[in-house]
């Protein structure tokens, strides 16, 4: 295990950590929004078998600094690349959920180079109106993360998933509640600003596309028409709500190794 800090150029430092051996080849992996890397423990056992597993923090969460103002999807698909330049590491297998996956596609887009294979989990080219992540902005800057954490659990899980397994939801809330309003308020406003839906047909990387059949933040049609428009792109579906990597953690991971293995 390898972990520490690198100073992206404008100064943010972005929080990163190695899992797995370090000759196997890297499989880096991108939180959602208000949780960080922790998020990715159900998967670490099986993903750190045969690959190399990099966590990073994204910028205004977690152990990551958190600059005032608001980020923009280029910000943070930058910060995946310098990390992976001070890392000396021209290319990797690359997963994200949510915001994760927005990154995702933007290198998919913008560095395509970088990818070896591009897992994109939860996520959506575009997540209007803007007048709802306005709201979300200031309810953020100016009642703190608790409101939120407690609407996004809500959204995040199915109902019956967090009636029988509050020890998996819990690390998740943890997270949520450590988050910086001013990092979460931050993120928001690349997601708000962001519309890829036209330029993922230049995504040519082999690309998985997983969803959530009961995913009420980025619902089962978006996964859908993300599939559709990115060439050759497959589509697995899983039986829970947003955060599919933490409610089917089993049937995730073995998603990934299967795209991995298979591209």
């Amino acid at each position: 295990m390898t972990h520490g800090f690198v100073a992206m150029g404008d100064g943010c430092r972005i929080a990163y950590r190695f899992d797995g051996p370090s000759d196997a080849p890297v499989l880096l992996l991108s939180n959602s929004l208000g949780t960080a890397m922790g998020m990715w423990a159900p998967q670490l056992p099986a993903f750190t078998r045969d690959y190399r597993v990099l966590r990073y923090d994204s910028r205004g969460h977690g152990a990551s600094d958190a600059p005032a103002g608001g980020y923009a999807m280029d910000r943070l698909g930058r910060d995946v690349v310098e990390l992976a330049d001070a890392l000396q590491l021209a290319r990797f297998h690359f997963c994200g959920l949510s915001l994760g996956g927005m990154v995702g596609q933007w290198l998919g887009i913008l560095e395509p180079d970088r990818l070896i294979n591009l897992i994109l989990a939860n996520t959506s080219g575009y997540m209007g109106p803007p007048s709802g992540w306005d709201a979300r902005i200031a309810a953020a800057l100016g009642q703190g993360m608790a409101p939120l954490a407690e609407a996004s659990v809500t959204r995040w899980f199915t109902p019956g998933f967090a009636a029988r397994d509050r020890a998996a939801i819990r690390p998740v809330e943890a997270m949520l509640l450590a988050t910086d309003p001013v990092g979460y308020a931050g993120c928001c406003a690349a997601i708000r600003d962001m519309d890829m839906r036209r330029t993922a047909t230049l995504i040519d990387a082999p690309t998985l596309v997983i969803g959530g059949a009961q995913d009420p933040a980025t619902p089962a049609a978006h996964g859908e028409a993300l599939a559709a428009a990115i060439a050759g792109a497959r589509l697995t579906m899983l039986d829970a709500a947003h955060l599919s990597n933490v409610e089917q953690p089993e049937a995730f991971a073995q998603a990934v190794l299967d795209h991995i293995a298979g591209g």
